[in-house]
């Protein structure tokens, strides 16, 4: 079975800075040294973390990460 690719985006507007998402997916995620919101290092990342990603997703207190599938470039 072929996983398809994820597509990750941010909200930096809504972003307030918790962290949870780069304490769960560093490799995805970061936070900008100036307000502490979210930075989006990787908007289509790899199989191995998928897991992690939808994870911080739903941990994020303000709801600043969103997840969708997208099948196109699986």
């Amino acid at each position: 079975m072929v996983e398809n690719a994820l597509k990750v985006t941010t909200d930096t507007a809504r972003c307030i800075g918790a962290g949870m998402c780069v304490l769960t997916a560093p490799e995805v995620f970061d936070q900008s040294e100036d307000d502490g919101t979210v930075v989006l290092l990787d908007e289509s990342p790899p199989p191995e973390s998928h897991a992690d990603v939808r994870r911080a997703e739903r941990l994020c207190p303000s709801g600043a990460i969103s997840v969708r599938e997208d099948p196109g470039t699986a």
